[in-house]
């Protein structure tokens, strides 16, 4: 947004502010990245889970609800013994993993700037 532009464009709920709530949880891009790239789209719980070093799987499970309400996912019942369940982007979902693609390739050229990043405090990341 431009200085000196509406401020309705400024507002808590603006578009802006709504796409940037999918990065707002670390596991929700991710998920929607993985479904994306390695299971072109469609998964069962398990093999999200494998995908996803490092989620736990009440983590998975509670990140596929919040997908599921939002409408980024469908959850698929499967009929099959016993019974399972899978997890397809949604064609909302679809549109969303556009940004979600640009931001991860930006990152994969630009990692060697992003090793310089001192790690927060909260991070992970080794320092």
């Amino acid at each position: 947004m431009q200085p000196g532009t509406d401020e309705e464009q400024w507002r808590e709920d603006c578009a802006p502010r709504r796409v940037l709530e999918l990065f707002s949880t670390k596991w929700t891009s991710m998920i929607l990245h993985t479904l994306h790239a390695r299971h072109d789209g469609t998964a069962r719980s398990g093999a999200l889970h494998r995908s996803l070093p490092g989620i736990s799987k009440k983590m998975l499970i509670q990140t596929l609800r919040e997908l599921e309400e939002s409408g980024l996912i469908e959850r698929h019942t499967l009929d099959s013994v016993p019974p399972a369940v899978s997890y397809a982007l949604s064609p909302l979902g679809q549109l969303m993993v556009e940004p979600i693609e640009m931001i991860y390739e930006w990152a994969r050229q630009h990692s060697g700037a992003l090793d310089e990043l001192q790690p927060r405090r909260t991070s992970r990341r080794r320092g």
